[in-house]
């Protein structure tokens, strides 16, 4: 079944924003004649029909964005849904959260709930898994919708991607590591074939395949649980290695703790470097060396794109990579 065009449509094929459609459908004496004709026939070449009783039982949802995260337990996505939130609250829009607790089932009903309800968009943090029910449905809908930090549907025309330069982020933590002296630098954390760990291991590797040194990787939960325990893997395989990037800062404070148990001074016998830089990151002790991400600055530019796709009828590019900037401190600079 074709689907029914949309506002969206009415105003690509105009060549005005979604607010003129809406306006003209509200018979608003704001927009000049012309372009109120302009619009009218845009829609009846498309076959728009503007369904005004549906719009009414909407128009309490107006200005709603569908925010959906994987695991908001995680101060890394917390922080990136409280910083979009925000920026959408001051551009007048509001979001609906949901977390899908990395259950890709869940997700799948959650954004149901939020397309029935009538977000106007929706941007996810998206769990791993049999995900097709998902996007198909958002598909379906017709609504703008954004891939953020993580991506797990290939169709990017519809659903664009942004995420930080993993692979650059995590080079320059191996090549910060390499030149403070270390002899064997291990990447620990990060589940295994998941896209976004090939992503931040492929940039230790390239800086290792330069140095002409063998990788040494731990594989697993990118939890401080896991970090904990990955200290003792490394200490029993692996006695050489003297220096860890890990997968996030989770694993990485977990790698702390697990070194105080086992009586290694982290700075100073082992160099440590975390990756997201969540605000513990400059809290805890030794303080964390950590791949900055900017957090909240891709959640401010995720609400911009989000409505200027909403007002425009244009998506983003098909896939944006954000800056990172390598924050040096006690764990791996003495």
């Amino acid at each position: 079944m074709a689907r029914r065009p949309t506002i969206i449509d009415v105003a690509r094929e105009a060549g005005v924003s979604k607010s003129t459609v809406s306006l003209v459908l509200q018979n608003s004496a704001s927009v000049r004649e012309e372009t109120r004709k302009q619009v009218r026939a845009a829609m009846a070449r498309i076959g728009y029909v503007y369904n005004r009783s549906a719009a009414n039982m909407r128009k309490s949802d107006a200005g709603l964005i569908g925010l959906v995260i994987n695991d908001l337990r995680n101060p890394f996505f917390t922080e990136f849904a409280t910083s979009l939130q925000m920026a959408l609250a001051d551009k007048g829009y509001s979001a609906v959260i949901a977390n899908t607790d990395e259950d890709a089932g869940l997700q799948a009903q959650m954004v149901g709930a939020m397309i029935e309800h009538g977000v106007s968009a929706l941007i996810l943090c998206p769990a791993y898994g049999e995900t097709g029910a998902t996007f198909d449905a958002i598909a379906r809908a017709g609504m703008p919708a954004m891939q953020m930090l993580r991506r797990v549907d290939d169709r990017l025309d519809l659903f664009p991607f942004t995420a930080p330069d993993y692979a650059k982020g995590s080079a320059e933590a191996t090549r910060h590591l390499l030149a403070s002296g270390a002899r064997q630098v291990a990447f620990v954390g990060g589940l295994e074939a998941r896209a976004v760990t090939e992503e931040r291991q492929a940039g230790y590797r390239e800086v290792l395949a330069e140095a002409g040194m063998t990788p040494v990787m731990l594989t697993g939960q990118s939890s401080r649980a896991f970090g904990r325990d990955a200290v003792r893997m490394l200490a029993g395989a692996y006695p050489e290695v003297d220096a860890a990037v890990c997968f996030n800062d989770l694993v990485a404070l977990g790698m702390l703790s697990g070194f105080q148990e086992i009586g290694v001074t982290v700075g100073r016998d082992v160099r440590v470097v975390g990756f997201d830089d969540i605000s513990e990151a400059a809290q805890c002790f030794p303080t964390l060396s950590s791949v900055r991400c900017d957090i909240a600055g891709i959640g401010a530019q995720a609400a911009e794109t989000v409505i200027g796709w909403l007002d425009k009828g244009t998506p983003p590019p098909q896939e944006t990579r954000t800056p990172v900037q390598l924050v040096v401190r006690q764990s791996s600079g003495g």
